[in-house]
Parts: structure tokens; C-alpha cells; sequence
């Protein structure tokens, strides 16, 4: 940056540490330290000690420790430069520029905030005179107080043509300044510039500084044509660079306040005035993407409120498309619709902190959000309605440029097809829209399942934790459940629920031999339908026991462990089981010591069956009920057919017999 070590330290000699933490920790002298209560954490024991002679805050407590500039950074939300030039406005400090052309550009600055904090007063000092009286009732209706009123620096334009540029040329303000800044408007058919804002309710709006930077106002009559009316670009205002309350909204989320956008100036300060100090407003415009980069500084995933009407719905899925692209791990939108006809300021008044509460605790999701917008109103009765929908839900998964964002967000649009055409809709013979219907629910379906191994080859052992809460939600679904009574009583069924099938005791083994797995494959694992109960639960067990140790590159030991961890729970008759299930051998990848090339094939082929058996499965419910609706020979065809299919995919289990030849082990000529 343009701050030389020189410069740097020279501001640290001009303001002591105890000085600029001060202002926000009450220190009191302890020998040559001074110490108070952390404002890092909450304690009653002061644990925070501060030292002028070296320079340097240590709290105890977090472990934080640092100079001044550190210390607002930390405190305050601040970049480096911000915490930079506000020291050495404290310091009394002149700061450094690069060139005469940026001591000129910074110098014009500097004029032209002075000029907007002039205009701010001025405003306020009409709204607070007689001259405001009709402003102050304005403001009085909507129950934004005096107090409030100064809070947000408020004010009120006059209604004459030339009242603020009168009051700022007598303070020597030079006319071009006045244009510049956007407080007059001038132009070639304009032959005297005259005031910008005229008998409105004016709203400063600030920078990150808190530095006037523009003014939104409100008209007070009914038929001006623009009832809000924005300052336009000028040097100082950018306005899809900026937020309203930007300031104050990131100094609250530093403190741990949510971040909340709402549409305008005064649902904003209602929403502060109720007790959320992290709101914030575009200016006028829809979000922009530099606003949403300037959101995400703030929080990981801001919660756009919105007017539950059909304005606000599509300011919404604006907002929605806008994010979609630019979405990184842990930064998203969640999406809080007001009750139609209510906007923030009405909810405030009508209901105060608990019904915005409500609102917010029912805010939803980027991807729920996305999916409504594309079911709503829709009629998927037929196949290409299905297809079209899957068209279009892939099409939006595509366009996140992030590629772990995007993995996740198939996996989620493919689940909820899938649920989403579960739910019986009885129709007349013939074959029924369900999951598994041809050509929708089973590889179209699938298509959507990541291709890449969860992590990679080269994922760190350590991301594993950090995608446990997904597993844990598809795990939550539980196993596939029969709808079909018929098939529910018939001995495929049974003999699921009285022992664990083959195929699952082969993937709960593979997964405790070769721990590995959960590694590279911990979404494919987790989506997993399993049908016997104890085998769902005892994956959930070996997820959960995975996730609370260390791990190595030694098998051996991982799968030592894991298995003790795992006994130690109360699954030690489960893993019993699982090994009484196998009488035999013949599967080596499933076998400790396999090699991972053998482990690997096995696992692919496992599933691959698993998952073609459940789809059979889903598809037979169907059949059963098509025949039962009606006994034609098209539906009694289908079933039979279903059947077949399913004991020829029974007799595929031998394919995954014999590997082994990578782990030494060979096959017997003859």
C-alpha cells in the first residue's frame, strides 16, 4: 500500500494503545500495563491487558494481540486502509500520497465531503426549524422519533428553487462544487442551476466512514413525479457500490448482529429501530453484484427481506439469479418474505420485534427459493413437463461457477425431483408419473448425482467435517419406504427387515475395511437408500464415528479405530451381524488388505447395483398399483416384467465376486 513503515510507526508513537482502546474498554492502571474486560469475549474477570511501552493488546481469553491498527480492524470491522487513514484523522496525522495527481484527487475529496456534511446540516437544521413542520409530521406518521431522526441524520429540503445553493454559496462554496456533488442540477437547457431536492424528507446516505456521500429523498406531495429520488454519480457516490447504513450495519455484524437487506431508507431504519442494527437497503436500484461482494464481507449469508407481494417476489428471484454464479462455500442468500400487503416498516409498527422475528426464523434458503420460483404453478403431469423441469433445474445448477457449490446444488435439485414426484398421483391405467417412471427418476435422474468423487483425489482428510451436516440431513430421510402393502407383506420385504440383504452388509463392510472411502465418496455414501433399519442407522454410526478422530494414511489402524469406536456405541452385535451375513470370501474388495484399486471397483459396482435394485423396487410399487387400478394386460405385462428384471438383477451380485488381482490374490485355472 502507499503507507511506508516510517509512516506507520509514526502513527503508532502519536496515539498510545491505551488511548485508542479506551474509546471502547474501560482500562484502569495495573503497574506499568493497563487491563479491563475483553471485547473479544464475554467475562467477568478482566483477562485483557494493554502495554503503551511495547505497543501491543494481548487478551487472554481469545488469544487476540495486536497494535492499533489491529485493534480497529478487529473492533470495528475495518480493512487495513480504513483503520489506517481513521488513526491518522485521530492522530492529527496528514497522510501520505503516491503522486501530485493523487494529492490533488485526494485534496478534491476532501472538498467535496465537506461539502455534502454542509448539506446535511442544513437539511437537519430546516427539519428541526419551522420551515419543517410538515416533514416532522411525515416522519411523526411513520413513528420515527426526534432521537431516531438524529440517529439516521435526517432532514428536509426545502421546497424553494434555490434555498440549499443560497446557504452553501454564502459559505463560499463555489457553484461547480454544488454540481459535482449532485445537489444542483444544471445542464445546457438549464440556464440558472437550482436545487436537486425540493420539499422532500431527506436520508443521508454515508460510506464506509460514515462520510456523507449522496441524499435519497422522499417527496411529501402526492403528485411529483419520482417519490424517492437518489443523488447522482458524482466522485463521491457510486451507487451499486454502496448500501444504505452500510457503517453502522458492518460494525453490528462484527458484533454479531445479522445482516438484513431491506428495499428502502425507512423500512431500514425501521428494522434498526426494532432492534436489528444490521439492516441495510440498495440505493434505489436492484442488488448489484458489488453490493452483494460488500454483503458477504459482512455476513456469510445476509437475509434479503423482501415485500410478500408480487414486487418483492420478483426482486427476490432477482436477487436469486444475481447470487447464483458468484456462490462460494458457506457464502449464500437466505430469503425472508413478508406477509403480503406489509412491508418492514408496517410489520415494525403492527407487531414490533417478535413478528419481524417470525418473518426472519422463516427465512429460507438460496436453493428452496430457486426451486419455488421453477414448481410454482407448474402442471408436471406428463414425462416432458417432468423433462422440462429437470432441463431447467439443471441449467440453474450449471450456472454456479463454483464447482463444490455446484456439485452440492445437483445433489440437492436431484433430491428434490426425485421427492417431488414420490407422492402417489393416481392416474387411469397404463404407467404412472412416479419416481420410477421411465425416463424421469432413474438415470435421468442420476444424471444430476456428481460425477467427482467428494473431495477429489486430493481431498484434505480435514474437509471431511465440514460436509457432515449435509450427510446428516439425507441420512435424516431415513430408508426407502414401501407405499405398496402388497409388497410390503411379500418376502423380498420381509427378509429385508429380518436381516440385513447381502448387497448392504457388502457396502457397511467396505466402508469399515476401507475407511478411505468416506474420504472420496461421503455424498454417494450418505445418499445411500438403505432398507433394513439397522443398516441405516449403523451408517449414520460410522459417519458419526468418523468424524470425532484424527486420521492417518494406516488402514489398519483407521479401521481398528473405527471399529472400537463403534463398539463402544452399542454396535458391537450390528458388526456381528454384518460379518454373519458374509459366508463368503469371494468379495475381496471388501476385504481388509484389499488393494484400493479392488476396493474401488468393488465399491462402484455395490452401489451400482444397489441403486439399480431400489429404482426396480420403486418402479414394482408402481406396477402393483397401476394393476391394482386397472387389471389390464398392459399393466399385468409391466409387472411381470418389473419382476423378471428384479431376479436378474439379484443374480448381478455374483459380478462383483473374484476381484482381487491387485491384491495379490489370483484366480485358480480350470
Amino acid at each position: 500500500m502507499r503507507f511506508t513503515p516510517q509512516f506507520l510507526d509514526e502513527l503508532r508513537a502519536r496515539l498510545p494503545v491505551s488511548e485508542v482502546v479506551g474509546r471502547r474498554v474501560k482500562l484502569k492502571k495495573a503497574g506499568k500495563e493497563w487491563k479491563g474486560l475483553s471485547p473479544f469475549k464475554q467475562e467477568k474477570t478482566p483477562s485483557f491487558t494493554v502495554n503503551d511501552q511495547k505497543g501491543f493488546y494481548h487478551c487472554f481469553a481469545s488469544g487476540n494481540h495486536g497494535d492499533i491498527i489491529r485493534f480497529l480492524m478487529e473492533t470495528e470491522g475495518l480493512g487495513f486502509v480504513e483503520a489506517v487513514e481513521s488513526l491518522a484523522s485521530q492522530a492529527g496525522l496528514a497522510l501520505p500520497v503516491a503522486s501530485p495527481d493523487a494529492a490533488r484527487q485526494d485534496q478534491r475529496r476532501k472538498t467535496l465531503h465537506d461539502v455534502m456534511d454542509l448539506a446535511a446540516k442544513f437539511f437537519a437544521d430546516t427539519l428541526a426549524s419551522r420551515n419543517g413542520a410538515k416533514a416532522r409530521g411525515y416522519l411523526a406518521d411513520r413513528s420515527i422519533t426526534p432521537a431516531t431522526q438524529l440517529q439516521f441524520r435526517m432532514g428536509y429540503a426545502p421546497g424553494e428553487k434555490y434555498a440549499l445553493k443560497e446557504h452553501l454559496g454564502a459559505q463560499g462554496i463555489s457553484v461547480e462544487d454544488m454540481i459535482e456533488t449532485g445537489l444542483l442540477i444544471s445542464g445546457e437547457d438549464v440556464p440558472v442551476p437550482f436545487d436537486r431536492f425540493r420539499d422532500r424528507v431527506m436520508f443521508p446516505i454515508t460510506d464506509a466512514r460514515n462520510r456523507v456521500i449522496a441524499f435519497g429523498g422522499r417527496a411529501l406531495e402526492k403528485d411529483v413525479p419520482a417519490k424517492y429520488l437518489n443523488s447522482p454519480e458524482t466522485p463521491l457516490f457510486h451507487k451499486g457500490d454502496n448500501l444504505y447504513n452500510f457503517a453502522t450495519a458492518r460494525q453490528a455484524a462484527h458484533d454479531g448482529a445479522a445482516i438484513i437487506v431491506a428495499e428502502g431508507y425507512v423500512d431500514v431504519i425501521a428494522l434498526v429501530t426494532a432492534g436489528f442494527p444490521g439492516a441495510v437497503a440498495p440505493l434505489g436500484t436492484a442488488l448489484t453484484e458489488n453490493q452483494l461482494a460488500l454483503l458477504w464481507k459482512m455476513a456469510d449469508e445476509p437475509i434479503l427481506c423482501f415485500d410478500g407481494d408480487s414486487a418483492g417476489q420478483r426482486a427476490a428471484f432477482r436477487a436469486a439469479d444475481l447470487a447464483l454464479p458468484h456462490l462460494k462455500p458457506g457464502k449464500s442468500l437466505r430469503f425472508a418474505l413478508l406477509p403480503e400487503g406489509q412491508d418492514p416498516d408496517d410489520l415494525a409498527r403492527s407487531g414490533g420485534r417478535a413478528a419481524i422475528d417470525e418473518v426472519l426464523n422463516a427465512a429460507k434458503p438460496l436453493a428452496e427459493m430457486l426451486w419455488s420460483r421453477e414448481v410454482a404453478g407448474g402442471s408436471f403431469a406428463t414425462p416432458e413437463r417432468r423433462a422440462a423441469l429437470e432441463a431447467r433445474i439443471k441449467e440453474l445448477a450449471n450456472g454456479i461457477g463454483d464447482e463444490t457449490v455446484r456439485r452440492y446444488y445437483w445433489q440437492d435439485f436431484t433430491q428434490r425431483l426425485q421427492r417431488a414426484f414420490t407422492p402417489d398421483m393416481p392416474q387411469r391405467g397404463g404407467y404412472r408419473g412416479g419416481q420410477g417412471a421411465p425416463g424421469f427418476g432413474g438415470e435421468s435422474a442420476r444424471r444430476f448425482q456428481p460425477r467427482a468423487p467428494f473431495g477429489g483425489n486430493n481431498a484434505r482428510r480435514g474437509d471431511f467435517r465440514g460436509n457432515l451436516s449435509t450427510a446428516a440431513r439425507t441420512i435424516a430421510r431415513g430408508p426407502y419406504q414401501v407405499a405398496s402393502p402388497h409388497l410390503a407383506n411379500s418376502p423380498i420385504m420381509r427378509g429385508q427387515r429380518s436381516a440385513i440383504s447381502r448387497r448392504e452388509a457388502l457396502i457397511l463392510q467396505c466402508l469399515i475395511n476401507h475407511p478411505w472411502l468416506l474420504h472420496d465418496h461421503l455424498e454417494e455414501v450418505a445418499a445411500l437408500e438403505l432398507a433394513h433399519p439397522e443398516a441405516h442407522k449403523l451408517r449414520a454410526a460410522i459417519i458419526g464415528a468418523f468424524s470425532n478422530y484424527s486420521h492417518t494414511d494406516d488402514e489398519a489402524a483407521e479401521t481398528a479405530r473405527l471399529k472400537s469406536s463403534l463398539e463402544k456405541s452399542g454396535f458391537s452385535e450390528q458388526l456381528q451381524r454384518i460379518e454373519a451375513s458374509l459366508t463368503t470370501k469371494d468379495v475381496w474388495g471388501a476385504q481388509p488388505g484389499a488393494a484400493r484399486e479392488d476396493v474401488l471397483s468393488t465399491w462402484q459396482q455395490l452401489v451400482a447395483l444397489h441403486r439399480q435394485w431400489h429404482s426396480l423396487l420403486r418402479e414394482l410399487k408402481d406396477a402393483e398399483q397401476a394393476l391394482a387400478q386397472d387389471s389390464s394386460d398392459q399393466n399385468l405385462n409391466w409387472l411381470r416384467d418389473v419382476k423378471a428384471r428384479l431376479a436378474t438383477a439379484d443374480g448381478l451380485e455374483a459380478s462383483i465376486e473374484g476381484f482381487g488381482e491387485l491384491s495379490g490374490r489370483f484366480r485358480q485355472n480350470g
